[in-house]
């Protein structure tokens, strides 16, 4: 496996890095796309099921299915009570293992940059919602400086850290999700930006926060004792913070949503 790959194998961690930011988007998400109850939904890259939860906990779903490549994320997923009655398995979201017409509603959240090409994802989507269903995602504006920890990622760059980038950044544009959901056919598309804001105790928080997250954890791993106390300090400089030591900011991502058609 190349070391600069984005690996995802440990879900109790990647729910503490990513889980909290991904429902924060993921209610003004489902706020935004307001869903009608009794979908079969499918969520594509469920990960750990942090939105999959969501969509039980929120929509009312006759039925739930996720599938994602990552066999330790699907087996945090399976311990969430709210999600005992979903179905998950492992696969790939450029072939999805499921027959045409299969769902009402399918999903892809903060997941469209991790496919290597979008629009085959996008097509597999589409095939397997039936006429009149959904096909929708949101994700982080990565190229328009919107990843929850972009300012973590810039500083270790200027440190000579390598900070792996997912396959297909620039997929997570608003107007190239447009363009994705054309492509594959979509009717009535429409798209949304969608800013959320989390907050952290302290800097320690943060800190024990990211070390656990799978975009930078090894590059992190790899660090002097003093390279890490540089950036430490870059970021306690950088991060804004509040009377009581309590570390706020935000982020950004894009949404988008289209009826497959007949």
């Amino acid at each position: 496996m190349a070391t600069n790959e984005i690996r995802f194998d440990d879900g109790a961690a990647y729910e503490r890095y990513m889980g909290k930011w991904s429902q924060l988007a993921g209610e003004a998400f489902l706020d935004w796309l307001a869903p009608k109850p009794g979908l079969r939904w499918l969520d594509v890259g469920c990960g750990n099921g942090a939105f999959t939860e969501m969509l039980v906990e929120r929509c009312a779903p006759v039925s739930v299915d996720g599938i994602d490549p990552s066999e330790a994320q699907l087996a945090y997923a399976r311990t969430r009570p709210a999600l005992r009655a979903a179905e998950f398995r492992a696969g790939d979201a450029m072939a999805l293992p499921f027959a045409d017409d299969t769902f009402d509603a399918a999903v892809m959240p903060l997941v469209i940059f991790f496919v290597p090409d979008p629009a085959r994802g996008v097509a597999e989507m589409a095939r397997v919602v039936g006429a009149g269903g959904i096909v929708t995602a949101y994700a982080w504006d990565i190229d328009g400086g919107g990843f929850p920890y972009e300012a973590l990622w810039a500083e270790m760059r200027a440190m000579g850290v390598e900070v792996p980038l997912p396959p297909s950044p620039g997929a997570s544009r608003i107007d190239a999700m447009r363009e994705l959901w054309r492509g594959g056919g979509l009717e009535a598309i429409e798209t949304r930006e969608i800013t959320v804001q989390r907050t952290f105790a302290d800097f320690d928080d943060y800190w024990t926060t990211i070390l656990g997250g799978p975009s930078v954890g090894r590059g992190l791993a790899t660090m002097s004792a003093d390279d890490l106390a540089l950036l430490q300090a870059r970021m306690r400089a950088r991060l804004p913070v509040d009377a009581t030591g309590r570390i706020t900011y935000g982020a950004r991502a894009n949404a988008v949503k289209g009826r497959v058609p007949g």
